[in-house]
């Protein structure tokens, strides 16, 4: 293919990779931006996200659709079952200290790993495309299936951000994110909200997870790359913008999507982290993040 097609071709690709990244790294920005805390443990919600993903898909045998339905609605509910326990029996009884909680998070995601190794295996496996058709352009095809993923990644994006700036659930999570001693002198249950946002953050992984593994096999370790990149994605996009995720992550996509074509996933990566810290020395709150007073 010539230059123009094949920038195209890359562009789509990165277009993909955008749109999970930003559902991906918002569950992380809202965990981060409401709880002040860092959550190690992200990449691998995402990881259980579509290891389940898979075992739910292998119920059903004969309809690859209805297989991955399942798998798109059963998945993030357990992955969120899964977090909410964490968040529970862990992180409330270190009281969300900052430090702590990191070091705490780390043992999750080593918990978590280990176990998807001892009862998944090491082998990476395949999820069925719930649709097999190509879209046809001058130059050559492309998979109908990742257009899907874009379209129902923006509907996820708009969904949250409907219920986070429109209903009265947002409006809590946005009062605790701003003060959480004013939140609880005004009967707030700030410890709930902490473990509704918690397990939806890592039901925004799973279902980010649950879309790309029909692309991306499932595999124990998958998580790491999306918890860097996700962490990248927060620091440049501003913390707790749903705008901001979006911007970052159509950046960090797009440009990880192009650059791996033409040069190497590496230089993607160190163009990446560049990019992260230019951010941090020009505006440290990131482009559309707030100033914290």
């Amino acid at each position: 293919m010539d230059f123009g097609p094949y920038l195209f071709l890359a562009s789509l690709e990165g277009l993909v990779t955008a749109a999970v990244l930003a559902l991906t790294a918002l569950g992380l920005s809202l965990v981060f931006g409401v709880m002040r805390i860092v959550n190690v443990a992200h990449g691998e919600f995402f990881m259980l996200g579509a290891v389940l993903a898979w075992w739910f898909a292998g119920l059903v045998s004969g309809s690859p659709a209805f297989g991955f339905l399942i798998a798109l609605v059963l998945s993030p509910l357990v992955v969120g079952a899964v977090a909410l326990l964490c968040e529970r029996t862990v992180l409330k009884r270190i009281d969300y200290n900052p430090e702590a909680t990191i070091v705490a998070t780390i043992g999750l995601l080593y918990i978590i790993q280990q176990l998807a190794l001892t009862f998944y295996g090491p082998d990476a496996r395949p999820v069925q495309a719930p649709i097999n058709f190509r879209i046809v352009f001058p130059w050559f095809g492309w998979s109908g299936y990742k257009l899907v993923v874009i379209g129902v990644s923006i509907l996820l994006l708009l969904a949250t951000w409907f219920v986070l700036t429109r209903t009265r659930l947002g409006l809590i999570m946005r009062a605790t994110q701003y003060d959480r001693e004013t939140a609880q002198a005004f009967a707030i249950p700030v410890d709930k909200v902490y473990a509704a946002v918690f397990a939806i953050g890592a039901m925004l992984a799973a279902t980010a997870a649950v879309l790309i593994v029909p692309i991306q096999q499932a595999h124990y370790l998958m998580g790491l790359d999306p918890l860097l990149l996700s962490f990248i994605v927060v620091i440049i996009g501003g913390l707790g913008s749903i705008l901001g995720t979006v911007v970052a992550a159509l950046i960090i996509g797009l440009s990880d999507g192009i650059i791996s074509v033409f040069f190497s996933p590496t230089l993607a990566k160190i163009l990446a982290t560049l990019l992260v810290a230019f951010v941090l020395v020009i505006r440290p709150q990131g482009l559309f993040g707030a100033t914290q007073r």
